[in-house]
This record gives structure tokens, sequence and C-alpha cells, in this order.
């Protein structure tokens, strides 16, 4: 029984912490959610004011992509895997992750919402570079380590699309 009070009582902790992030971010405290207004704040996205848009999540709204629509993932850990929409294709995925893990078991392990990655990805150009090598398209998509590697834009900038500010840079670091 103790272990069973000790869990109610973190989970009240938990809710009140929820609760304060769902009245900051003004969604509930979920991962992609969160995700969504850090990415806003940080890259000057303007959110869908429906939280169910199909596939994409806002536009962004200054800078050298001024327009084009993006879909924002948050994933705890780098497993390259991506949540694909190939039938309602945003311009562009952008994905925050925390450290890089090999998709095994979650037994025993945590996934805390850190930011140590973040990558740029043309939506289009990756459904065709993956539809070409004949991956299965759609949740939790494979997506080659090479082509993270050529859509990282954090911590290190080897996609120049979208060219990180060091006030960008220093925002991403608040949250690793």
């Amino acid at each position: 029984m103790p272990d069973l009070t000790r869990l109610a009582e973190l989970l009240k902790e938990k809710h009140i912490i929820d609760e304060k992030i769902a009245n900051l971010v003004g969604r509930p405290a979920q991962i992609g959610h969160v995700g969504e207004y850090i990415a806003s704040a940080i890259f000057d996205i303007t959110l869908e004011r429906s939280a169910v848009a199909k596939a994409i999540d806002g536009h962004f709204a200054t800078g050298p992509l001024v327009g084009r629509s993006v879909n924002v993932k948050w994933y705890a850990k780098l497993e390259n895997a991506l949540d694909l929409t190939p039938t309602h294709l945003p311009d562009e995925y952008l994905v925050l992750t925390g450290p890089r893990s090999a998709a095994l078991s979650s037994r025993d392990t945590h996934r805390p919402w850190l930011i140590e990655f973040a990558f740029l990805f043309d939506a289009h150009q990756l459904v065709e570079q993956l539809s070409a090598r004949g991956s299965k398209l759609g949740v939790a998509s494979s997506v080659p380590r090479q082509y993270w590697d050529a859509a990282e834009i954090y911590p290190v900038q080897r996609n120049d699309r979208l060219m990180l500010s060091n006030e960008q840079r220093a925002m991403l670091a608040l949250f690793a």
C-alpha cells in the first residue's frame, strides 16, 4: 500500500503542475501541445486556432520560411521515427527531440521532456525520398539517420534553410 499511496500523492502534484502548464500554453499539458507552444515562441510560428487542424499546426510568420505551413513534433527521445501524414502534408516538419536512443523496451526508463536536438524537414522532399526507398509512411515512419543529420538545425546547424540566431539557440538550451 505505501507505493500506491505515494503514487497517488505524486499524481496530485503532477496535476497541479499540469494545470499551471495548461494555463500558460492554453491547451492541455501534453508534450505535443507544449512543443507547439515552444516552437511558436522560438521560431515565430502562428499556430492554428484549432488544435485539430489536419497535419498543420501553424505557419511561419517571419524569416526565410514565411507563410510555409508546419507540423511541429516533440519527441522525448530521438529514435529515428517520425509520424508522417502523406495524404495531408504540411510544407515543413519541425521536430524537437530529447537525447538519441535506440527503440528498445521502455521498462525501467524515464522520458523527460528535454530538447537536445531540433530538425527541419521539407515534408514533400522527405516523403519522396522515403517513398523511393520503399519505406512505410505513416505513424512512426522509419527515417534513416542520414536524413536526420541533414535536417539538423540544433545544436549543430547542418540545415541552412532556417539559420538559428544566438537568441533562438539560448531559448532551445533552456529545455536541455
